[in-house]
């Protein structure tokens, strides 16, 4: 039986920032992924923005630990020279019958701590003139980032400090004992004992905690699968900034655009509730696509968008139900000290990251 003081599952963004933190405090700290590689799921199949957080709920781990960790991730890629853009965002009231909406934005934002501006029609064309809308909120802390430099940039704060990664382990067992849990890895027998097991294992977080023999079920929430798929612009866009629309269904951001680092555009993403599936994007979901950009940019030619990725929110609350907030569980939640489960884990997690990965430690007995 091999002996290891923390083992951290999944090796996204946030497993990533987790385990450098764990070891930079001189924890001794192993990092399981199942896939070939790290970064392959949810942190690398999204928009790649850093939100400055004006929709999360005042008070909620969401909106602090997304101001707290929007400054750090800003401070984090200028020191390593991680490609970054603070490029800011508008977020546009189609009509006349939205405003009320956006100014509600914008209190959610200002309760949060967060520098925004309600501009009319005119002041926001004169930001983007191929935009159209009956007013706009702009978000001048808004960004992007180069996430894989950005995680790539984590793993070697961990590995600096002592962690080790060790991809194609897909976690199969887990058995609790009195004082520190066993780990079966790829189908064999648990042959791995870990004083604290951290799950972060994204949209397979609720699944891994149930595979814990032992674990009290009642803490553990459903997980819902919401596919996004992105298409791309194969031509410039016109735009500076990010254009995003109000939020929709179960505080979805909506078909947005957003630009990379090399100012291409792409257009995402929408919402399709799975059961399971693939990552393949279906060429015929462009219609909702054309018809939803052309509220805020009707000059988008017909032909002009491409099938780009999609990707899978890590939630926990379904089709009709309010958002829920950042899940992170420890002892005092369940009662077993040596777990600690982190649970919808979806949007703004990347931006929260550094923050998110302080608080998680925090919390370990």
């Amino acid at each position: 039986m091999d002996d290891v003081e923390v083992v951290v599952v999944g090796a996204g963004v946030i497993g990533l920032a987790v385990a450098r933190e764990l070891a930079a405090r001189g924890r001794e700290t192993l990092i399981l992924e199942a896939a070939a590689r790290f970064g392959t799921g949810a942190s690398s199949r999204n928009s790649e923005v850093i939100h400055a957080g004006l929709y999360y709920p005042p008070g909620s781990l969401k909106a602090r630990l997304c101001v707290a960790g929007r400054e750090q991730l800003y401070g984090f890629c200028q020191a390593r020279g991680i490609g970054h853009r603070r490029c800011g965002k508008l977020v546009v009231a189609a009509d006349a019958g939205e405003v009320a909406r956006l100014a509600a934005i914008a209190a959610t934002a200002r309760a949060n701590g967060v520098e925004v501006e309600l501009l009319e029609r005119a002041a926001a064309l004169s930001l983007e003139p191929e935009l159209t809308c009956a007013a706009a909120l702009h978000s001048p802390l808004t960004g992007i980032l180069d996430a894989h430099a950005y995680m790539l940039a984590l793993l070697a704060d961990a590995e600096a400090q002592g962690a080790m990664l060790a991809c194609r382990s897909r976690v199969t067992r887990l058995v609790l004992e009195e004082e520190a849990i066993r780990i079966g890895i790829n189908g064999a027998e648990p042959a791995l004992r870990a004083r604290l097991l951290v799950n972060c294992a994204g949209i397979e977080a609720p699944a891994l905690a149930r595979r814990i023999e032992g674990f009290p079920g009642e803490h553990i929430p459903r997980a819902y699968l919401a596919k996004g798929s992105y298409f791309t612009l194969g031509r410039h866009a016109p735009f500076q900034r990010l254009i995003y629309p109000l939020p929709g269904e179960s505080g979805v951001l909506g078909i947005h655009l957003t630009l990379d680092l090399a100012g291409r555009a792409r257009f995402g993403p929408d919402l399709e509730w799975v059961d399971g599936g693939d990552y393949n994007v279906d060429p015929q979901r462009a219609r909702v696509f054309y018809t939803a950009i052309r509220r805020y940019w009707p000059g988008l030619p017909e032909g002009a968008l491409e099938p780009g990725y999609a990707g899978v929110r890590a939630k926990i609350a379904g089709p009709g139900e309010a958002t829920a907030d950042f899940r992170i569980d420890g002892a005092a939640v369940h009662g077993v000290p040596c777990v600690l489960n982190l649970f919808g884990i979806e949007s703004p997690g990347l931006t929260a990251s550094l923050a998110l990965a302080s608080e998680a430690v925090a919390r370990i007995r």
